[in-house]
């Protein structure tokens, strides 16, 4: 079932996207660090009414924010639609017990039905460089590659912009 995120779930979103951090570490994709995505990010998302989460039995197994705001890093990118009802998805995570089951599958599902059912024009995001899998990942629904961006507080590597017009 995926709902509203809520402050008092903060903790376990936490240990969830540590618990992705350090399982894609282990192969060598160092996209998430020790400060990002950070508790005072998930506060904001949580404030805007942007924050996901996705429960199995109770346990939160994944999230997904979906906002309207566009990064300032974005500004640069050529998209394919105008920059006027524009989705951004950050910070999608499933929690590795759960991964490879189809629960990232149905998170971009729920997006791209929000952004359908609210007559938004497109879907952007962003995947780090180093990680083949999401970029497949994305690239098998749909998205995209658009021009490379840099987060250099999270890695000297770029991340590749994507989007999806729906």
């Amino acid at each position: 079932m995926i709902q509203p995120a809520k402050i008092s779930e903060i903790p376990e979103i936490l240990s969830m996207t540590r618990a992705c951090r350090v399982h894609m570490e282990s192969k060598n994709i160092f996209q998430w660090t020790t400060e990002y995505p950070s508790e005072e990010k998930f506060l904001s998302d949580i404030e805007r009414q942007e924050l996901y989460v996705l429960k199995k039995e109770e346990h939160i197994i994944g999230c997904i924010v979906i906002s309207t705001l566009m990064d300032e890093e974005y500004k640069e990118v050529a998209w394919l639609s105008p920059n006027s009802k524009n989705l951004y998805v950050h910070r999608l995570a499933v929690h590795p017990e759960n991964q490879g089951k189809g629960y990232a599958q149905q998170l971009m599902d729920f997006a791209e039905n929000y952004a359908r059912e609210n007559d938004f024009k497109s879907i952007r995001l962003d995947t780090f460089s180093r990680n083949k899998r999401n970029q497949r990942f994305y690239e098998a629904r749909g998205y995209k590659k658009l021009k490379d961006i840099y987060f250099p507080e999270q890695s000297t590597y770029p991340f590749h912009c994507y989007e999806l017009v729906v």
